[in-house]
């Protein structure tokens, strides 16, 4: 199934992109207004309870396979619900109980640089080369800018919020490195949804083990449109759109909207909340963004040849 044929060939992909960057970077607000009435276990677990089911749902119209069948599969599944979905966002949402959506958006956009960091150290054939060395160190300095610890702050809950979210991106880049090598011919639809299902039952154990309860949780208009807003747009639609964003523009354009995310959650961040963005969190954002054209310098000039000639074709039609 394909999404937006109408749209002209030479602005599907854009438009595509910027619609899974608004998606994708409202959530981190949306997570933040939302875990003023709900624990923050059990509002991730719920969410991606409902949202497995639906993507589930999607899987079983458009692949002809809708659960794995071999041990690698059920592997293969099981480490993106663990890392990818249940340890990615149970430490995002412990994070955002005490720094911001923009702050949270902004170290999660580490994560591309992450994965290629730990593939080069796990996977032989993509080991790091000193221009991807140079573009980590600039990641890390660029996550320091935005944290900005100093001596007296280090125990602080901005900064244990901080590490929490940047642990986040260290648990998603482990799971799609760990989740690599594992041979799985299982549909990316049906392994998103068994990932999200069995992501959503760890974080609700996790949830119970943490002593968070139902009963805790305050059924707001902020809480019921935040969580819908989070299975609905941000979960089931967001990743419609990140697989026809894949299908058409591969993987290193997928991951380029990490670095869109931050500036959608900072515009919105002040415009809903009023959180100012200061200079350093921009320069430190700019630092991260350096880090991974470094690293993914030839994948994004292949990317940019590929894309000037598909404007130049679609020009001369």
């Amino acid at each position: 199934m394909k999404l937006f044929d109408s749209v002209p060939s030479g602005y599907r992909e854009a438009v595509l992109f910027s619609m899974l960057a608004l998606c994708w970077g409202t959530s981190f607000v949306a997570i933040e207004v939302g875990l003023e009435h709900v624990p923050p276990l059990l509002f991730a677990g719920l969410r991606y309870a409902v949202a497995g089911a639906i993507v589930f749902g999607y899987a079983t119209v458009v692949t002809d396979r809708t659960r794995p069948r071999s041990r690698a599969e059920w592997l293969a599944v099981s480490v993106a619900g663990v890392f990818v979905i249940a340890l990615y966002h149970g430490l995002l949402y412990l994070g955002e109980l005490h720094v911001s959506g923009a702050v949270a958006a902004t170290l999660v956009s580490t994560a591309p640089i992450l994965t290629a960091a730990f593939a080069g150290l796990v996977l032989p054939e993509e080991r790091l080369s000193l221009g991807g060395v140079v573009g980590f160190v600039l990641g890390l300095v660029g996550v320091i800018a935005v944290v900005q610890p100093s001596p007296g702050s280090l125990g602080d809950d901005v900064t244990v919020g901080a590490a929490l979210v940047f642990a986040s991106a260290v648990a998603f880049a482990l799971g799609s490195v760990f989740v690599r090598p594992i041979d799985s011919e299982l549909p990316l639809e049906t392994l998103q949804a068994w990932s999200m299902l069995v992501g959503g039952a760890v974080l609700l154990g996790w949830a119970a083990l943490r002593g968070e309860s139902v009963a805790t949780i305050d059924p707001t208009l902020s809480a019921l449109v935040s969580y819908g807003y989070l299975t609905l747009v941000s979960g089931v639609f967001a990743f419609l759109l990140y697989f026809e964003l894949l299908d058409r523009s591969g993987a290193t354009q997928v991951s380029l909207v990490s670095y869109a995310e931050p500036v959608v959650a900072m515009g919105v961040s002040w415009i809903a909340l009023g959180y100012v963005v200061d200079s350093v969190m921009l320069l430190g954002l700019v630092t991260i963004l350096a880090g991974f054209a470094i690293i993914k310098r030839g994948a994004l000039r292949a990317l940019l040849r590929s894309a000037l000639e598909t404007r130049s074709t679609a020009t001369s039609k």
